[in-house]
């Protein structure tokens, strides 16, 4: 088949991968716009439009997709089918008109659970023990269409959205592949998705990065690695403005406290422990602004905080 991809991040560069290496033909490539990323402000191409220009495939980088020129580039290019995976950018009806077999979407969750954009971060956060990839057929609502196929996957103890994302991305692509085949020769059928079994997956944010020590510690577990790689949980001391620290990684402590959430317990060469509302984290990997990603230990030599110190959300 002729197809035409839409994509943006790593998720969606693993897909378009499979898809050059398939008998597929990928036509042209549409990603977002360059971005400024990284502490220097770089200007940033995508993972989908580095993977693209190496495999010499044709970009187009749209300020949207319900202008007309948007329009007029795909009809232009004449697919079969546009695949679509984390674009970032819903489909207008106009849009999903153009292919001949219409518009697919590649989504990081067991649809109708976790529509949105941040489905793995989500499926993280609520202690899913499965999630998956769905293949859709897309319509002009949000990630609401038929599905096509579903594969999944459990959700491991150390699983963070990075990881998992990657495991799911591998998984999504060998789907879109068996899903092609079946398109072609017309042995698929979608399955109307149930509504009342919606749930929803906002975007996160980086005010939403502060660990809040007045959760439960399996939650605040739970959160730090949903939020690796981005946008990185972190926590401040009480009464200040700007972060102690960024957490990359920690465990649930075997601690029994009743010290207020927070509250240091221990910062030392075994470990940083915190109070939470209910149990105590420890801290295993961090980085304190302007340096490098440390374990807790290594921390505690040169910035040791006191037993009693308190964390607290940070500035509101």
């Amino acid at each position: 088949m002729k197809l035409a991809f839409a994509g943006t991040p790593e998720f969606a560069a693993i897909i378009l991968d499979a898809l050059v290496g398939s008998r597929h033909c990928v036509a042209a490539v549409f990603t977002r716009h360059d971005a400024r990323a990284g502490r220097g402000k770089r200007v940033t191409q995508s993972a989908v439009k580095r993977r693209a220009l190496t495999a010499g495939i044709e970009v187009h980088q749209p300020r949207g997709m319900r202008n007309s020129d948007a329009a007029e580039t795909l009809g232009a290019v004449d697919p079969d089918l546009l695949v679509v995976a984390a674009y970032g950018f819903l489909l207008p009806a106009s849009i999903l008109a153009i292919p001949r077999l219409g518009c697919i979407n590649v989504h990081a969750s067991v649809l109708p659970r976790w529509r949105g954009a941040a489905p793995v971060h989500h499926a993280i956060l609520a202690g899913d023990a499965r999630t998956g990839v769905s293949i859709m057929a897309m319509d002009s609502r949000l990630d609401s269409g038929p599905i096509l196929a579903v594969q999944t996957c459990p959700v491991a103890s150390k699983d963070t959205t990075g990881s998992l994302t990657e495991r799911l991305a591998k998984l999504g692509a060998a789907a879109l592949l068996e899903t092609l085949c079946a398109l072609e020769s017309g042995a698929i059928e979608g399955k109307v998705q149930d509504e009342t079994r919606v749930t929803h997956a906002p975007k996160l944010s980086k005010s939403q990065a502060a660990i809040d020590w007045t959760r439960p510690a399996t939650e605040i577990e739970r959160m730090i690695r949903a939020f690796d790689p981005w946008p990185v949980a972190h926590t401040y001391v009480a009464g200040q403005d700007t972060p102690a620290f960024r957490v990359w990684r920690a465990e649930i402590a075997d601690t029994d406290s009743t010290a207020a959430p927070g509250t240091v317990l221990r910062c030392d060469e075994e470990g940083m422990v915190v109070a939470a509302a209910c149990g105590a984290i420890n801290l295993s990997d961090v980085q304190p602004p302007g340096a490098r990603r440390m374990s807790s230990a290594e921390f505690a030599r040169g910035h040791r905080l006191a037993p009693g110190t308190r964390f607290g959300p940070g500035p509101r």
